[in-house]
């Protein structure tokens, strides 16, 4: 039992610590979105702020600055990468939910091995009758071991009752002779 709680508990550490890897990562996966969403929003500023200055000259600085910014932000390449967060995401939530899986499972083993166990009630009478038991198998081994007259080395007092084992000092029924 001992072994088994052992091992729950080191099963229990090791999905805590588990918990811990993927709230890292997901804290690190959301930090990298937040990054990614800003500098979207600033790449649309700085586009509309272009567009509103822009005159007739400036129009076609506005084309070459929008190849620039079809350059550094390329939509597939954005695509791409959002995919790949997304696909991130939905591995992690797959490891999260076995991970809750796994945890339900202990949890239920640590509930049957704790239903297993004796009740505090069901300890008296089990006391009581290994006590009995006990007691029978003492005054069993005591009859067993008693030295019958004929068994006896010698006795201490040869014509006083009760007589003695020489050799145990345990006293005899004998009847003297005579």
């Amino acid at each position: 039992d001992e072994e088994l709680l052992k091992s729950i508990q080191a099963t229990v550490v090791r999905v805590e610590g588990d918990c811990e890897q993927l709230g890292y990562v997901t804290g690190s996966l959301r930090d990298d979105h937040r990054q990614q969403q800003r500098d979207i929003e600033a790449l649309f500023r700085s586009l509309e702020s272009l567009e509103k200055k822009a005159d007739k000259e400036d129009l076609l600085l506005l084309k070459e600055d929008k190849a620039a910014l079809g350059s550094k932000v390329n939509c597939t390449q954005f695509e791409a990468s959002m995919e790949s967060l997304e696909e991130r995401m939905r591995e992690m939530l797959k490891r999260v939910l076995g991970q809750e899986q796994r945890w339900q499972e202990v949890h239920q083993q640590l509930r049957d091995v704790l239903d297993s166990k004796l009740d505090r009630l069901e300890l008296g009478p089990f006391q009581k009758q290994l006590e009995e038991t006990w007691g029978r198998m003492i005054k069993e081994l005591k009859d067993e071991m008693s030295v019958s007259a004929d068994d006896a080395a010698g006795i201490k007092q040869q014509l006083l009752v009760p007589y003695k084992c020489l050799s145990c000092d345990r006293d005899l029924n004998m009847q003297v002779p005579g």
